[in-house]
């Protein structure tokens, strides 16, 4: 039997689950997850491989989805001395690269290492300068000097006509070697220059962060001596291979909540619904479309960096099971602040001294921990009316995260997964303001891992098209081959995959009679 380990590393624990190659659950557990990602990884895989019982040589695929990228950006930690290399002279100059970046983030990059030169494209691809091979290079060997480790190249309107961005890379890869990273914006953002260009930048910064934890992760496996293929996880709830996730680490950053809708499809078998996924710290919601996560079509700030990659359209709140609740004489807050994996230590109810949500849950007694370190007794001498208060505040927060994610007038089924679910009262799944039903499946608190587990390899482009001298039939199913070779090049099997999802919209301001396509196609693990 081919067995499939998934794992997702969230704030509070680290889940991981087995499955068999029909998807059956064979083992499925939690861990705290520790300050050093990896070893709260390594931690859930020992403790999966105990409880199943099953053979390492059984595994032939292992998934991840990870927050290795993401605390990096946070921490400001591990990040590469970036070169960023804009091409757009002689316009496209007043915003300098970076503008408005958090400082301490800029100085993590190495400073104001950056570069304009000639070239670029106006909007009905005229070429704003003349493209100069030998100013490209000046400026690489200058970077290189300086102690360039990775280099994110972009240029004005690139997602159209990419080719100065390609010879930029080329020239890099001349005087450099493989001894560099190189990120290209066409590759990884949409149209906007700035946006595009930190999306860029952020990705170059974290491709050290993206090796360091492969590597890690790989000979944790190999001294299991389980030899199995090794997956991440993508932002919109797909399946990239590791060499693919070395190149495109930004790509990771949003992994853990769209294993969470992923897995709450997978376990209810909706396509189409709200999910809600309560972990330790946070409370996340979003919709389910044709059983993946809905992206967003807005600005994505990460780190304090405005950026317009593709991630899941999310509502996020400070409301998990480990958030901090405080009381006062005028009455009480809730978070953001969170206990996060110090839970069991600092929790009332395992004898701690701070009081969380989940310890209002169990002292209302619509919740049960059965751990015989958790003692109701403990939460006795707190004013029920005020906790009360407190479980009422938190059922109007899951309330304004539904508002705010559903397109719909109608109401709608909410899936609610997560270990951080327990404080949402269940007599009041029938009355939450806009669901039709609250479904709490089986395996609730394991559906990111398992979402990694089950997921498809995935891909996708997103490219301005010109219909002056083609049809649109023929752009649509050229956008499709583009979007199939990117799945097949993130580790998917060829002839299993399929587009999952189109997005068109028509650039009136374009003279050429141009159109923005987006297509994201899945498939099948490779062998």
């Amino acid at each position: 039997m081919a067995l499939k380990v998934g794992i997702d590393v969230g704030g509070t624990h680290t889940d991981a689950v087995i499955v068999s190659d029909k998807n059956e659950i064979i083992a499925a557990v939690k861990t705290n997850t520790t300050p050093d990602v990896t070893q709260g990884i390594i931690a859930s895989l020992d403790l999966a491989l105990k409880t199943s019982g099953v053979s390492v040589s059984e595994i032939r695929y292992v998934m991840i989805g990870t927050t290795h990228c993401i605390n990096a950006i946070t921490e400001r930690r591990r990040l590469a001395r970036v070169a960023v290399i804009r091409i757009c002279e002689p316009a496209g100059k007043a915003i300098p690269p970076m503008y408005r970046w958090p400082h301490d983030l800029r100085s993590a990059l190495g400073g104001e290492l950056w570069y304009t030169v000639k070239g670029g494209y106006d909007y009905d691809g005229r070429k704003i300068g003349e493209f100069s091979d030998g100013e490209v290079r000046a400026v690489v060997r200058d970077a290189l000097q300086r102690g360039a480790e990775a280099f994110a190249v972009s240029g004005v309107f690139s997602p159209v006509i990419p080719e100065q961005e390609q010879r930029v890379h080329d020239i890099i890869r001349e005087l450099a070697g493989d001894g560099v990273h190189i990120s290209l914006s066409h590759k990884i953002g949409r149209i906007g220059l700035i946006e595009r260009e930190n999306a860029t930048i952020l990705n170059a910064a974290l491709f050290k962060v993206a090796q360091s934890a492969t590597e890690a992760i790989q000979k944790a496996c190999e001294e299991r001596d389980i030899h199995a293929k090794l997956y991440f996880s993508q932002n919109d709830g797909t399946l990239m291979s590791v060499e693919y996730a070395k190149q495109y680490p930004i790509l990771t950053i949003a992994s853990g909540p769209t294993n969470s809708f992923r897995g709450a499809s997978f376990l209810t078998n909706l396509k189409d619904a709200i999910v809600v996924d309560i972990g330790g710290t946070t409370m996340l919601a979003g919709m389910l479309v044709n059983g993946f996560p809905r992206q967003s079509a807005a600005a994505v700030e990460v780190g304090g960096v405005r950026t317009n990659f593709r991630m899941p359209d999310l509502v996020s709140f400070g409301c998990g099971g480990g958030t901090v609740v405080k009381l006062s004489s005028n009455g009480f807050s809730i978070g953001p602040e969170s206990v996060g994996y110090e839970l069991e230590r600092r929790a009332i109810a395992w004898g701690g001294d701070t009081l969380t949500t989940t310890d209002v849950a169990i002292a209302l007694g619509y919740a049960r921990i059965e751990e015989p370190n958790v003692k109701p007794e403990r939460l006795r001498n707190l004013d029920r009316p005020t906790l009360e208060k407190v479980a009422n505040k938190i059922v109007a927060m899951l309330e304004d995260a539904v508002e705010r994610v559903k397109t719909r007038k109608e109401d709608m089924p909410m899936v609610l997964v997560g270990g951080g679910g327990i404080i949402i009262p269940p007599e009041r799944y029938g009355s939450i303001r806009g669901v039709s039903e609250v479904i709490r499946p089986q395996a609730f608190q394991y559906a990111n891992a398992l979402g990694a587990a089950i997921a498809q390899v995935g891909g996708e482009i997103e490219k301005v098209f010109s219909l002056d001298n083609t049809s649109r039939s023929e752009v649509m199913s050229r956008a499709k081959e583009l979007a199939i070779e990117e799945a097949v090049k993130a580790g998917a099997k060829k002839d299993t995959v399929e587009v999952v999802d189109i997005d068109e919209v028509f650039l009136t301001y374009l003279p050429s009679n141009a159109v923005r396509v987006r297509v994201k196609a899945a498939g099948e693990l490779q062998a």
